[in-house]
């Protein structure tokens, strides 16, 4: 029997038994177990807990005669696929679920038989190519497994990858399957993972919404049947999130099991768990199979996106830990990966298209006072553009507007001590443009019926190289002609009538992924040439918030709404899969701009903390009480930014659950935490209230910055920490008011010796 191995040792193997023909892949807090099936097929044993290795599994492979099901054997009745489970399943031949890949022959037939041919166990993790993907720094981080299998009919190949990382509870998948054979043949749908469990004793949980609610966290048990989330609307969307776990019905923030699955793609998908009537669950995730038919001709190859399952039994909060350090330092990249972001006042709140270069400038004159770093011209500087209705396209600057051109702009707030940042939309264009009306079938459009617009706008056809390279020329210039340290990437309207004029009838359906591959492309391109400008991605807000873009771009834009009660539950449900480093927050003027409330100006502050924080505003418009006020706020982000984005997070409290949100960040040393604390309606003769902390160090002693309180760390964990305030009573003489939307910061550090 093989050793767990001694605690902290990170021991982390694949393993291939030749005799029983079964593949372990285990690290010292999870194991996955697959078998080669009798048929030749891969079947699932086991996925969770880490378990000790051995040389026989067999025994979970259990066989049954049951009635109506069909055999592949004559003369057996108990090896019927449709009983089994199965690593990469295929629909027709004795198995009736729903099946991971699907092609279609040339003589129409839709059966594939992909049969074990042989496997490779490598160091490190390979890269995908054109596609995003985590990835490692060194090849004791990971390994990776790839087992082969063939059709022999169709001299289809197929190519499953497994990556199991040293250090995490996480493992990578995908798949490439490439055409071997004599004819074409149409991919009709590829799963990026498919997975079967033996039970449906699980919770689904999505994160769901729209545009200004975006990634809402929803629950609702498994049921036989079907449950689905997905996209057909060419980006992953406002509405579903790219994200689903199964947590097991007692499991909390802190403890049970549970387990998260993500696709790292920005484009159509689907995540569906199939319960059959004997309660098997089948998980499958990939590129949504609706409106996708990708031609593979002889000798071509086709690679999924990447997905990434994590296995946690510390409860939720153990999950989202692990794709936090999993997406924010093995997904996203770059010069920008482990800093702290720079504070910065976006001018889109403050001015809209109503500006000029001297109110810039004066706008962001008053931001350097107060301490921010970066000013970002929004949208409004290029072409024709004074409205929503016209200069998409154009991306060249304005010279009514801006006299001496981004470059001129650039130099007048570097010459503040800020740094500079620019909007682009570059998937869209106006038919009010220059580049429509020089190429007017650059567009996603279909013969002869309505092109549909959304925000008076069109979508390019980056499904065409073309297209591509001649927005990155645009796009070059104006960044190589500029003092540019930052770069907002937005994309306002999903996909409608997705034609492509520049393919062939056969190869329509490939164009919504094609026009990722698009996407995806210009960023490499610009990240590679540009490697130290900050690139966020934004779409209407949350509407492309996914791993796919965390790979180009470090940050996104969470949400267009900006009111600090409604981001409670959009930034609570972003940190399930996402780290904190990613989440663009800003504070707001108020009334809010999208839903009319009032909030205090330090509780806009301290929900936007944590994030990336910035401001949204013409601070010139600020009392001057307001003013110093937003200067103690830049003062202390400054102060705890890098706790902030690059701490431990935890959630405790829950906006979708009551009145309270509680959440906190401790940093890596266990030896400074920050508790926010945020009330949305307030109370009067209320009960007094404690929070119990995590992740602390039991035996260390911490004093609270305001109260001068001190307690160990087993106290704040065990007993927790006071959060009473005048509500547990009645408000008498000079007590501290409260009032709705209320929120503090409780500072804890160790006290010196």
């Amino acid at each position: 029997m093989r050793s767990l191995g001694r605690k902290g040792s990170m021991k982390m193997n694949i393993v291939y038994h030749g005799k029983t023909k079964t593949f372990h892949l285990y690290n010292e807090k999870i194991s996955y177990l697959m078998c080669v099936l009798e048929n030749g097929h891969l079947g699932q044993l086991y996925c969770g807990k880490r378990i000790h290795d051995k040389e026989d599994f067999s025994y979970l492979e259990e066989k049954a005669p049951r009635p109506m099901a069909s055999y592949l054997y004559e003369g057996d009745r108990t090896f019927s696929l449709e009983h089994l489970k199965l690593e990469y399943p295929v629909y027709g031949t004795t198995d009736y679920r729903h099946p991971a890949v699907e092609i279609l022959q040339e003589n129409g037939s839709r059966l594939s038989n992909f049969q074990y041919e042989s496997h490779e166990i490598t160091e490190g993790k390979p890269k995908l190519f054109g596609l995003p993907a985590t990835y490692t720094e060194s090849e004791t981080e990971a390994k990776t497994l790839c087992v082969t299998l063939r059709d022999s009919v169709t001299g289809i190949r197929l190519e499953l990858f497994y990556t199991i990382f040293a250090s995490e509870p996480a493992i990578a998948r995908s798949a490439r399957i490439t055409n071997q054979g004599r004819h074409a043949v149409h991919l009709l749908s590829a799963s990026s993972l498919s997975l079967d469990l033996p039970d449906k004793d699980y919770v689904w949980m999505q994160l769901s919404g729209a545009w200004s609610r975006e990634r809402y966290v929803k629950n609702r048990p498994l049921e036989q049947g079907i449950l689905a989330i997905d996209s057909m609307r060419g980006n992953s969307s406002h509405n579903h999130n790219p994200f689903m776990a199964l947590k097991r019905p007692g499991t909390s923030e802190n403890q049970g099991e549970v387990l998260g699955f993500s696709l790292i793609y920005s484009g159509n998908f689907r995540i569906q768990a199939e319960v059959d009537t004997w309660d098997t669950t089948r998980i499958t995730m990939g590129i949504n199979p609706s409106c996708f038919d990708w031609k593979l001709e002889p000798g071509e190859p086709f690679q999924t996106p990447e997905a990434v399952m994590v296995y946690s039994d510390t409860g939720l909060n153990g999950m989202s830990q692990t794709f936090h350090r999993l997406f924010g330092r093995r997904l996203a990249r770059g010069y920008w990966r482990d800093r702290p972001r720079p504070i910065l006042i976006n001018n889109w709140e403050a001015t809209y298209f109503d500006f000029t270069e001297d109110r810039l400038v004066e706008i962001a004159k008053k931001a350097g006072e107060c301490g921010v770093e970066l000013f970002v011209l929004d949208d409004g500087w290029f072409g024709k553009r004074r409205n929503d209705r016209a200069g998409l396209g154009d991306w060249a600057a304005n010279r009514d507007l801006l006299p001496g051109g981004i470059g001129g702009l650039s130099e007048r707030i570097e010459a503040l001590g800020m740094k500079f940042g620019l909007w682009f939309e570059p998937e869209m264009v106006n038919k009010d443009s220059d580049l429509y009306r020089a190429h007017p079938d650059w567009i996603l459009a279909t013969p002869d019926r309505t092109r549909s617009h959304g925000r008076n706008q069109y979508v390019l056809d980056f499904s065409r190289p073309e297209v591509v390279d001649h927005i990155y020329g645009m796009m070059e210039k104006i960044l190589s002609g500029a003092t540019v340290s930052y770069v907002k990437w937005d994309m306002n309207r999903s996909i409608t009538e997705c034609y492509s004029a520049a393919l062939p009838v056969d190869r329509q359906g490939e164009v919504f992924h094609r026009y990722i591959l698009g996407v995806y492309s210009l960023y490499e391109r610009l990240t590679a040439a540009f490697p130290k400008i900050l690139f966020e991605s934004c779409a209407s807000g949350g509407g492309r918030f996914d791993p796919g873009l965390l790979y180009y771009a470090p940050q996104g834009w969470a949400s267009d709404d900006t009111d600090a009660v409604e981001r409670l539950k959009i930034q609570y449900g972003t940190s399930v899969c996402y780290p904190i480093s990613s989440i663009g927050s800003h504070v707001s003027v108020t009334p809010n701009h999208q839903v009319s409330r009032n909030t205090p100006l330090h509780t806009r502050a301290n929900v936007a903390y944590f994030g990336t924080f910035g401001y949204e505003l013409d601070l010139n418009k600020l009392s001057e009480e307001e003013t110093q006020e937003v200067k103690e706020q830049i003062s202390f982000m400054k102060e705890y930014r890098e706790l902030l984005q690059f701490g431990t997070f935890y959630r405790l409290k829950s906006p979708f659950e009551g009145n309270e949100t509680v959440w906190m960040a401790v940093s890596q040393d266990k030896k400074t935490c920050l508790v926010g604390f945020y009330r949305v309606l307030n109370g009067t003769n209320m009960p007094y209230s404690r929070v119990k902390l995590k992740g602390l160090n039991p035996d260390m002693l911490y004093v609270d910055a305001e109260t001068g309180r001190e307690q160990y760390g087993d106290e704040l964990m065990n007993l927790g920490l006071l959060t009473s305030d005048v509500t547990a009573g009645e408000i008498m003489g000079n007590m501290k008011p409260s009032m709705d939307f209320e929120s503090r910061i409780y500072i804890l550090k160790e006290k010196e010796q």
